[in-house]
């Protein structure tokens, strides 16, 4: 047995089997194509000794760290908290961990973040919805293994999941005209975002197939404060339906609409989008898309642990968000 306080070394096994180190190595880490007998003994004289390969060296040693990557833009937001447990969950069961960066919200910082994960990293998942396109494309091979959330590129050969948007916002736009509304207001997500593109473009095309409509548009953001920051203009701009870019501020528009002494949905209606686990529990619980993205979480692992296998990935896939009707809209008075 190693004496107290020492720790056992590859070469401290070597020796007492009486074998090479590179042989110790090979053996610990299953890739010894010898006799079985000496094999047999390198492990007798690892579990006499008390040794055991340090992880880092074999990852090394197997050019692998069985860990996978995440990058967000947010991770307080609970969209991106669902894709990391469907993700987490996923490769557990496969024997891989993952590790997650956060861009808080500056594209410009995502290259150099994503490089470094990847370097720590056998693959990589990114969502970087607000990345410019000539830096995906330029990025993305360095990446490889890699799988894009929220981000479809055609002139990236990487498996793509993500949400129809667009869908989404015309359906969420359609339940508020049956209801009745007429005066649409929209706060618009970080202006950079594909997402936010593609919202912008279904509405455009809504307020076109609709000339009875009249759609305000604002630029807002991403989160709680900005939706309550806003809640002055939403008031002032006569709308009796609010479009939130999200969940979140949806959330904090109607706090803040509450503190203008403007009621939902008496007054005005509001909607998000993701249906985030809070969106049910507020007061009033939210109308809004639901969006399966634990399942995204899910199903990028299966596409990554395929890459890695060298396997066909599976085709692409845009998943349809499901309008949940709550409380927060109703017929305007």
């Amino acid at each position: 047995m190693a004496r107290r306080g020492t720790t056992t070394t590859i070469a401290d096994v070597a020796r007492h089997a009486g074998v090479s180190p590179a042989t110790v190595s090979r053996v610990m880490n299953d890739r010894f194509v010898g006799e079985p007998a000496i094999a047999e003994r390198v492990r007798r004289s690892a579990t006499e000794l008390g040794y055991s390969p340090s992880p880092l060296a074999r990852s090394l040693a197997l050019g692998e760290t069985r860990t996978v990557a995440l990058l967000v833009p947010d991770i307080r937001n609970p969209a991106f908290q669902a894709i990391l447990g469907g993700l987490t969950r996923a490769a557990a069961r496969d024997g891989y961990r993952v590790l997650v960066a956060d861009s808080a919200e500056t594209p410009d910082d995502e290259p150099v973040l994503a490089s470094e994960l990847r370097r720590r990293c056998d693959s990589v998942v990114l969502c970087a919805p607000r990345m410019p396109e000539e830096t995906l494309v330029e990025l993305a091979t360095s990446l490889a293994p890699v799988v894009l959330i929220n981000r479809p590129s055609p002139s990236v050969s990487a498996p793509s999941l993500s949400i129809d948007y667009g869908a989404g916002i015309t359906e969420l736009a359609q339940h508020l005209y049956d209801q009745g509304h007429r005066t649409f207001i929209y706060l618009g997500g970080p202006e950079r975002s594909v997402s936010n593109a593609r919202r912008r473009r279904a509405l455009d095309d809504f307020e076109e197939a609709t000339p009875d409509v009249t759609l305000h548009r604002i630029s807002c953001g991403a989160d709680t404060e900005d939706g309550r920051r806003v809640a002055p203009l939403v008031k002032e701009s006569g709308a009796t339906a609010a479009i939130a870019f999200n969940d979140l501020v949806a959330i904090g528009l109607v706090d803040g609409l509450a503190a203008e002494g403007v009621r939902v949905p008496e007054d005005v209606s509001v909607t998000g989008f993701d249906d985030i686990p809070f969106a049910r529990y507020t007061s009033p619980p939210l109308t809004t898309a639901s969006v399966p993205y634990e399942e995204l979480g899910m199903q990028a692992w299966q596409r990554l642990l395929a890459l890695t296998r060298g396997e066909a990935p599976g085709d692409d896939v845009l998943f349809q968000p499901r309008v949940a009707i709550r409380r927060s809209t109703a017929a305007p008075a």
